[in-house]
């Protein structure tokens, strides 16, 4: 069994990387991305998310009903979580990008006609 649960958790966390590799490389690039690629991030992210909430779910279950060992369950349970933290990183990363750039876009354009008045 200690096998299986270190099989498990090495294909999440490769999983996990995979998913959240395309993202994190075009940040790195400094593509900016239209509204369009945010939201399609976004939403990415949030069934990723929700994947990783069940997956969590059903070890508490597994472990509960005899499947997992005290042990695997911890190590899994731990595995699991932590990648949930660092898609919730990203989700609140990517809601502060847009967040903060529509008002600056606003006073920006509010300022664009204070600035063309002087």
């Amino acid at each position: 069994m200690d096998v299986l649960a270190l099989a498990v958790i090495v294909a999440l966390l490769a999983g996990t990387l995979v998913l959240l590799a395309g993202p994190l490389r075009a940040a790195a690039r400094g593509r900016p991305g239209d509204r369009g690629e945010v939201a399609e991030e976004r939403a990415s992210l949030e069934a990723a998310k929700q994947a990783k909430y069940r997956e969590i779910r059903e070890t508490e279950l597994d472990f509960r009903t005899g499947k997992l060992s005290e042990e695997d369950f911890r190590a899994t349970d731990r595995a699991l979580r932590a990648e949930a933290a660092q898609l919730l990183g990203h989700l609140d990363a990517l809601a502060g990008g847009p967040g903060e750039e529509e008002p600056r876009g606003e006073r920006g354009s509010a300022r664009g006609g204070a600035d063309a008045d002087r």
